[in-house]
């Protein structure tokens, strides 16, 4: 079923790249579009387990602190606590898990800081950061804390990238190399900022809050 996940990610760089190559005027309209179609495929994964109610607990408080944490930190850009929790989400219980932690902690908290065409990618980031922890954590991975501090330096540069790339695809007409480089120069000082705040916040969780949830997984049975 996972490899269906992917299909979505395929189709919206296919669109992205075909979209910047014909300088179609509806670029943001359609990678916006594609965005939510990519999400699609990961939802049905995690459906297809056919969680139980209790099974959706450890998602919604995961999902409830890390928004609440964005929210306190509100005056700090990208200095938020976000990354680090969907990273232990996706460890302690799974790819789809932690797919689902991020996703939802984008569209939620975005209620706040305002919806708009960038909450699917921001779902789409986040998703994808707990659904690979998820899987290179049932790899045996990400067993000592430098991997998963690494993973979280990596992952954050990577949402930073994911977000910098819709900006210069959708907003930037036509777009050159000259403004998607000045764009990534430009995005550079917050994704270090993110890349930060994800191994401040990793360093004092990571061991304590995978310990206690992977309990609570074994003592309630969490798919």
């Amino acid at each position: 079923m996972r490899k269906w996940s992917w299909l979505g990610i395929i189709i919206l760089i296919f669109t992205m790249v075909i979209s910047t190559i014909l300088k179609i005027e509806q670029t943001a309209l359609l990678i916006f579009l594609a965005s939510i179609v990519a999400i699609i495929p990961f939802l049905i994964s995690f459906e297809h387990k056919k969680p139980k109610p209790r099974d959706l607990m450890p998602i919604v408080v995961l999902s409830a602190i890390a928004v609440a944490g964005r929210m306190l930190l509100v005056a700090f850009p990208n200095f938020k606590p976000v990354t680090a929790i969907v990273i232990i989400a996706g460890m302690a219980f799974g790819a789809e898990s932690g797919f689902m932690t991020g996703a939802l902690s984008a569209l939620v908290s975005n209620i706040f800081f305002g919806q708009g065409p960038w909450t699917p990618w921001q779902m789409l980031a986040w998703g994808l950061i707990g659904y690979v922890a998820g899987i290179l954590a049932v790899k045996n991975l990400l067993k000592k804390t430098w991997a998963i501090l690494l993973y979280g330096i990596v992952a954050s540069l990577c949402f930073g990238l994911i977000m910098d790339t819709w900006t210069v695809l959708g907003f930037i007409q036509p777009a050159t190399i000259q403004q998607a480089l000045t764009t990534y120069g430009l995005g550079m000082a917050f994704n270090l900022s993110h890349a930060i705040s994800t191994v401040v916040f990793l360093v004092p969780i990571n061991k304590p809050w995978l310990r206690q949830l992977k309990r609570i997984k074994l003592k309630f049975d969490l798919t």
